[in-house]
């Protein structure tokens, strides 16, 4: 998608004079992805028409992507529910926010003085267009997000969601993307500690691609996207301008998928890690050495958003020359400069008496580095090209003061019907066929052995590593003094929220809450990315609107305020939609990494325990989906209360020395979890089960931990169970090479291996 053309050589540049007096010149307003209504709101606006480089602008800064439209309505709802919590940063606890929503990423003081940034947004379009560079150039945005607020990106993650694992495209798409994670990540020399990998046929054209990056800084670190102080200078810095990226967000990433995907391959950015790894250093010495007045990323909307952004957050307004911009092709007129998506740049407001010593850093970093304008105080953007005056509006009418929709929302008829139809009466397996569920669930591709992803991605580059895939949650040591680390965590499941839009995200954020809490962690923190169809969908909308209510609720309930993230519409391919998938991200403080819990059996003879009840929940399971292609009922059933009191008993528990392993319970249920403790572990184990052993092996209730008992400490985990009311089973104990499930089956570790192995390799080489 290229920008509206110049009018020729001969009439020169469509400048704010010549579209004053030329008010009935057609423009392809509709082509940038803006509505006839939004088209005639600019120019009202306005009062005339806009030129063609603020019809750029406007179009890239009011798309679905950049301006929440359809979504910002509902959003409202995570920071008017929002928990108020106070932090402990003397006694090390952390948790109050220092900046959330409405800024490049949330901020949470961690204790000891630190801070921790957050947050995750999608890259799913791009992705499937250009997998490889789709992919890439999300970790480098959520890097430069991160960057943006003064920190230093210390760990990413993925959240990946595929058509069938055996889908001829799927091939040609999950390659390219974990490849292109792998190279920018990589070359940037930044852990990936974790994530997601999930198969289904609602995301076959249509992957989600959703990338988190965390960084850390101390308190006085902390910077913000605001222009002030008439006369300060506004310098643009990092890589050069090109034409790769033009119409992304406009059009590219606000709207669906219906075929010509190829010709959309020039909307895809081409990414530079390198030149990025010089960007965060050089970005990191300017702000030690005071010299930020305010900085901003160039991501979505490049110059667009960021100028808009900055003038509008300080309140001024700012003039730009658009001809010292510094491009690639020289052939880029005004409006493909302010819509160009090109990585790796970074924008920043400087006093004059600094501008030398800003430069002389970026000379070092090798970072080129332009002063395009200055802030003012007239309130106005003001943008020229060749001399004459191309832009000129009030910044905040493209930075936040763009349309918003209340979108028709309509529960779909197909709702009950999909909600009678539960698993009751799908075959379950007598007690000789338990062990071949299980194999069956391990060789699914959603359960299989990740290693094949997980092995491209450099794991313990910086030396702080502490856990890693597979672990329930990655874990980043913050201060080798204290051993104050972090722990985060992603979760998801789409056919739960089918089910029950509601519950589905309620379950998200619990599975992503119990992960951090494995770990020994206390969660204080939540990012989302949340992946939809289209909002002109009422049954869509429906959805997202159950969404965004369960997961407000259930913050406030769990008190981890929402500190930002993204929302993804447009995920689907013609008329079909993808399943509502929102993907939670939890950040967790743990105040010693030496007293963190990692998943693997390891103490041949120490107890094995079972935390909290199992239910009969099949509705969206596993087993339901992979065994039998069945998807309906009632999702499993939430409870927060128990997912609260179990983290509180972990974090306890861990830092006592109560437990020596911990592991969720989630896909697969207990069986899946028992396996994986004895595959990632030294020794395997023997269980007895409370219960009837389908139901027992293979539910999928929530608010669930299987541990491994430190020698001596049963009694004292005991104790402290009862103190928060959190249901303790004995089942069993660790040691031998088998997992053996007493009455039902017994099979080596080698075998559970063998099964979960294989399976990616298989399908990708």
């Amino acid at each position: 998608m290229n920008a509206p053309a110049d009018p020729g050589t001969a009439t020169g540049p469509d400048t704010v004079a010549v579209a004053a007096a030329s008010p009935d010149r057609a423009q392809p307003y509709r082509e940038l992805g803006l509505t006839a209504e939004e088209y005639q709101r600019i120019r009202g606006l306005l009062g005339r028409r806009p030129t063609d480089p603020e019809l750029a602008l406007y179009s890239v800064m009011w798309s679905e992507h950049c301006s929440y439209k359809s979504s910002r309505r509902y959003l409202r709802r995570f920071a008017d529910q929002a928990p108020q919590v106070k932090g402990d940063s003397e006694g090390g606890a952390g948790g109050a926010l220092l900046a959330g929503i409405g800024h490049n990423a949330g901020v949470v003081d961690i204790g000891e003085g630190y801070a921790a940034t957050f947050k995750i947004e999608s890259h799913n379009h791009p992705s499937y267009v250009e997998p490889f560079q789709g992919a890439a150039t999300g970790v480098g945005g959520i890097v430069r997000d991160i960057l943006a607020m003064g920190a230093r990106p210390v760990a990413v993650m993925d959240s990946l969601r595929f058509g069938p694992a055996d889908a001829p495209d799927t091939a040609r798409v999950l390659p390219g993307v974990v490849g292109g994670i792998s190279f920018y990540g990589n070359c940037l020399g930044l852990p990936n500690i974790g994530g997601e990998l999930a198969f289904d046929p609602c995301y076959a054209g249509n992957p989600l691609v959703n990338a988190l990056c965390v960084g850390v800084m101390r308190h006085e670190d902390l910077r913000f996207a605001v222009a002030r102080g008439a006369g300060n200078k506004v310098i643009l810095f990092g890589a050069r301008t090109g034409p790769d990226g033009i119409g992304g967000a406009s059009v590219l990433a606000s709207a669906s998928f219906g075929g010509g995907e190829a010709a959309k391959r020039p909307s895809v950015q081409v990414g530079d890690p390198f030149m990025e790894k010089l960007l965060v250093e050089c970005c990191l010495e300017l702000g030690a050495a005071g010299l930020l007045a305010g900085i901003q990323d160039l991501g979505a909307a490049g110059v667009s958003c960021a100028t808009a952004e900055l003038a509008a957050g300080g309140g001024s307004g700012m003039t730009v020359n658009l001809d010292l911009v510094p491009l690639r092709d020289a052939s880029l007129g005004p409006a493909e400069i302010l819509m160009s998506e090109s990585q790796e740049r970074m924008m920043a407001v400087v006093e004059p008496r600094h501008v030398d010593r800003f430069a002389a850093i970026c000379a070092r970093w090798d970072v080129p580095a332009t002063v395009i304008g200055e802030v003012t105080g007239t309130g106005r953007l003001e943008m020229t090209w060749r001399g004459e005056v191309v832009v000129d509006i009030a910044p905040e009418t493209a930075a936040s003061q763009g349309p918003v929709y209340d979108r028709p929302v309509v529960r779909p008829a197909s709702q009950d019907a999909l909600a009678a139809d539960g698993p009751a009466a799908l075959t379950r397996p007598d007690p000789g066929g338990l062990l071949d569920t299980l194999l069956t669930l391990l060789s699914w591709a959603d359960l299989a052995d990740k290693t094949w992803v997980t092995g491209q991605y450099d794991r313990h580059v910086l030396g702080d590593t502490v856990l890693a895939a597979p672990e329930d949650a990655g874990v980043i040591r913050v201060d080798e003094q204290t051993g104050l680390g972090l722990a985060l965590a992603t979760d998801g499941n789409g056919r739960y929220s089918r089910l029950d839009p509601y519950a589905g995200a309620q379950l998200a954020l619990a599975e992503a809450y119990r992960n951090v809490a494995a770990t020994g962690a206390r969660p204080v923190a939540v990012t989302n990315c949340l992946n939809f169809g289209s909002p002109e969908d009422p049954g869509v909308m429906w959805q997202f609107a159950e969404t965004v209510r369960g997961l407000a609720d259930g913050c406030a309930f769990l008190r981890t305020p929402v500190t930002g993230g993204n929302v993804s519409f447009y995920n689907q391919t013609g008329e079909v939609p993808i399943h509502p998938t929102p993907v939670v991200g939890v950040l967790g403080v743990l105040p010693d990494v030496r007293h963190r819990l990692s998943l693997g059996f390891r103490r041949p003879g120490a107890s094995v325990v079972l935390l909290v009840r199992t239910g009969s929940d099949f509705g969206g399971s596993a087993w339901a989906w992979a065994v039998h292609g069945h998807l309906g009922g009632r999702p499993p059933a939430v409870d927060l209360a128990a997912e609260r009191a179990l983290a509180s008993v972990l974090a306890a528990a861990a830092d006592e020395g109560l437990l020596a392993a911990a592991h969720d319970l989630s896909d697969g249920g207990l069986a899946v979890a028992l396996a994986e403790c004895c595959v990632s572990g030294a020794a395997g184990c023997r269980v007895s089960l409370p219960g009837d052993p389908f139901t027992m092996l293979f539910s999928e209730s929530p608010a669930r931990v299987v541990a491994e008992v430190a020698p001596g400490a049963e009694a004292a985990l005991a104790a402290l169970c009862a103190r928060h009311a959190v249901p303790l089973a004995d089942l069993g104990s660790v040691g031998g090479d088998q997992l053996e499930v007493a009455g039902c089956f017994s099979v080596a570790r080698n075998d559970l291996a063998a099964a979960r192995a294989g399976v990616l390799p298989a399908l990708f080489g």
